[in-house]
């Protein structure tokens, strides 16, 4: 087994307690799931959690910056922000930064159906 799945394996089984977790290989990398809702994402080995407005300043007070990729000549970032090193290696801990990240995905997709709704009823 390679050190990759070796750490997919990690971060899944840390996550247990919050549900079924499971990851999906995608992009060169792993977008890790709960209730096939996508909260997390692996590349490289580096563990990037979901944000939003009501979570980010969890990980940019702590100097921990977002998933980037480049894209024809530029950078571009994503909503995902590296997991502190220390929370990798506490389970506990983990699956509290990752419950803030399920919550905003969360809070993404109501956010998404409301104006989806918004748009329909305008026609």
């Amino acid at each position: 087994m390679s050190a990759e799945a070796d750490f997919i394996d990690y971060l899944v089984e840390s996550l247990n307690p919050l549900g079924p977790v499971r990851a999906r290989k995608m992009f060169g990398g792993f977008g890790i799931f709960l209730d096939e809702l996508m909260f997390g994402l692996v590349s490289k080995n580096v563990f990037y959690l979901k944000v939003d407005d009501k979570n980010r300043s969890d990980f940019e007070t702590r100097g921990l910056g977002p998933f980037t990729y480049p894209r024809k000549g530029k950078e571009y970032s994503m909503s995902y922000y590296e997991v502190p090193h220390e929370a990798i290696d506490d389970a506990e801990q983990l699956c509290k930064w990752a419950q803030k990240a399920y919550d905003a995905a969360l809070r993404g997709v109501e956010t998404k159906l409301r104006k989806d709704r918004g748009r329909r009823s305008r026609k």
